[in-house]
């Protein structure tokens, strides 16, 4: 019997914000996952280790949850005035599935250290000692990036003493700002409400009818008040993704609420499309106690909310959803503004289940359109191992 070998690929593994994934230079790719299509796809599947219907990734680099099993692809811009582009890939975990219809506002924070250590950025802009601004075209959403990228002694700096709620250890701080961030999604107008509402009755048939702000920022997401669905907004996630009942029932609302917002035609098509939209429950602000057990006080936090990626409630918050969150709450009268207790906001701090999160946004009603020039937060991005990942040669 003939054995096709392993091939190795030069790969980066690297934390970014509360996410890690497998990050690639388009250029050290196999040719035929150069370009999208069925063997990129089957090609980034075998390096998570999906499908996996055992849910453990353990023959694969994935992590298991929709965190930890993202890919990255990064090549110098065809875009002008930026410096690279960057591709995601969301790898479902028990299907044989990439998701491309979004970004991940997370590993967005490791793109532009990412880019600096693979030469992708020209060596004259890298200061021996200061700050340099990476400018990134986010190719899944048309969307432009700006990450702030450390530097010391000529090389990216990674460990500092900033702390992200939600990552174990502190490390330096990148501070990205997400350009016009309302998505231009198909099928949706571009428009920052595809509903041309700040908040609808969201009928999801068999489930309810619940008051819903659709907004297409950072990431499409549909937030809906915790209290309306029985929950208090301090929930973490044993609560949420240990029910089989409450996961159906977001997934239900998912589905229906990407047929109103327009990004998908039907809900057999919704159920395929897992990335986006996202759900999010929201609250005024409450003492709870965090997944590590800090105690996070009503006064630390505007609001709280929670939000589900790929099926499960997430361990802390996605940086996409956060820019949601961030524009929703600067715009008077959403759901998220209401939460935070109304009126005109550039910033919250909101809670989620691992701690809190500051983000910013400025907001503009131009002739009765809000617009959003940019979403500000601060995260941190690790490597965690540089070299080759390997797959059987015919994975792919």
């Amino acid at each position: 019997m003939t054995h096709v070998p392993q091939i190795k690929i030069p790969a980066t593994y690297m934390r970014g914000g509360t996410s890690k994934g497998v990050f690639f230079s388009l250029r050290d790719l196999p040719e035929r996952a150069q370009v999208p299509g069925a063997a990129r796809d089957a090609l980034l599947l075998r390096v998570i280790g999906s499908p996996d219907l055992y849910g453990k990734h353990t023959d694969g680099m994935g992590g298991a949850t929709s965190s930890t099993s993202k890919t990255v692809i990064v090549a110098k811009s065809a875009q002008p005035d930026h410096d690279v582009d960057y591709l995601f890939g969301q790898v479902a975990i028990d299907k044989p599935y990439v998701d491309w219809s979004g970004n991940c506002g997370n590993l967005s924070a490791a793109v532009g250290s990412f880019a600096i250590s693979a030469g992708l950025v020209d060596a004259s802009r890298i200061p021996q000692n200061g700050v340099v601004t990476v400018r990134i075209w986010q190719a899944n959403i048309s969307k432009t990036i700006i990450a702030h990228v450390p530097i010391t002694d000529g090389a990216v700096q990674e460990t500092g003493d900033f702390e992200l709620d939600g990552v174990t250890f502190p490390a330096a701080e990148v501070q990205i700002e997400f350009m016009n961030p309302a998505a231009e999604e198909e099928g949706a107008a571009g428009s920052m409400f595809p509903t041309g509402n700040l908040v609808d009755d969201l009928e999801v048939p068999g489930v309810g009818t619940f008051k819903a702000t659709m907004i297409n920022a950072g990431i499409p997401t549909i937030f809906i008040n915790a209290q309306e669905i029985g929950y208090n907004g301090t929930e973490l996630q044993d609560a949420i993704n240990g029910d089989a009942d409450a996961l159906l029932k977001f997934e239900t609302i998912r589905t229906h609420g990407a047929v109103r917002m327009g990004l998908v035609k039907n809900i057999q098509e919704a159920v395929q499309r897992q990335h986006t939209p996202k759900v999010a429950f929201v609250s005024g602000p409450a003492d709870y106690i965090s997944s590590s057990g800090k105690q996070v006080k009503a006064g630390d936090a505007d609001l709280l909310v929670r939000a589900l990626s790929m099926g499960k409630l997430h361990h802390a918050m996605m940086g996409t959803a956060a820019v949601a969150i961030g524009t929703a709450a600067a715009i008077p009268g959403t759901l998220v503004n209401l939460a935070a207790g109304g009126g005109d906001r550039e910033a919250v701090i909101f809670g989620h289940p691992s701690g809190t999160l500051r983000v910013g946004a400025e907001a503009t009603q131009v002739d009765g359109e809000w617009t959003v020039d940019k979403a500000i937060m601060s995260r941190s991005a690790r490597v965690l191992m540089e070299g080759w990942v390997r797959v059987p040669g015919d994975a792919f």
